[in-house]
């Protein structure tokens, strides 16, 4: 059994898969208390595999984004190994302060340690890592080994705000150009 928070079909909003149709599962709990997060994770309903992959296999995208909350804090092997056998790849989006399941094809963490004391990253390698961007903390990777590294402006609900952290973060990545930009897309085009 895992606890779900919520199931749905949508696009990937944010990093390399930007646009890609998706399968997302959002289990329920985190290790973290992020001050900006806008994700409601803490409600959930305990669901079983069988009816975790009867509802993914309703989307014909051809991706499942494990989320949350944290997602690893319970034991995914055997989904992610069910998920797999209905053809489809498995992303797993991760503060990185725990360990990552075997088998994941796809790897995004978003270190907090900036954020978030006691929040140390312990995944060194990954296919993306995400900063969130508030223009006032240190922009680092902690140490991840990436194939893409992004920047997402903190999304404050304050437009004169965003404009600010978002043109502070286009500076640093002229200046930084390891980085690149990430935004919430689907928040810009209003789906979920």
């Amino acid at each position: 059994m895992l606890n779900v928070n919520e199931i749905f079909y949508s696009i990937q909003g944010e990093g390399a898969n930007t646009g890609t149709a998706a399968t997302f599962v959002r289990l329920s709990g985190c290790n973290l208390r992020c001050p900006f997060c806008d994700t409601e994770y803490q409600s959930g309903a305990a669901m079983d595999e069988k009816s975790i992959l009867e509802q993914i296999e309703k989307h014909p995208g051809p991706w499942v984004v494990i989320t949350g909350g944290e997602p690893t804090l319970q034991n995914l092997d055997n989904l992610i190994e069910e998920i797999h056998k209905t053809g489809k790849k498995v992303a797993i989006e991760t503060n990185g302060t725990r360990p990552v399941p075997s088998g994941v094809d796809w790897v995004t963490v978003s270190p907090k340690a900036a954020f978030v004391s006691g929040a140390d990253v312990v995944v060194k390698e990954a296919d993306e890592v995400k900063v969130v961007f508030d223009g006032e903390h240190d922009v680092h990777d902690c140490g991840i080994k990436a194939k893409h590294h992004f920047l997402q402006p903190c999304d404050t609900e304050n437009p004169e705000e965003n404009v600010r952290i978002i043109q502070q973060c286009v500076a640093f990545i002229l200046q930084n150009p390891k980085w690149k930009l990430s935004l919430q897309v689907h928040k810009v085009i209003h789906v979920k």
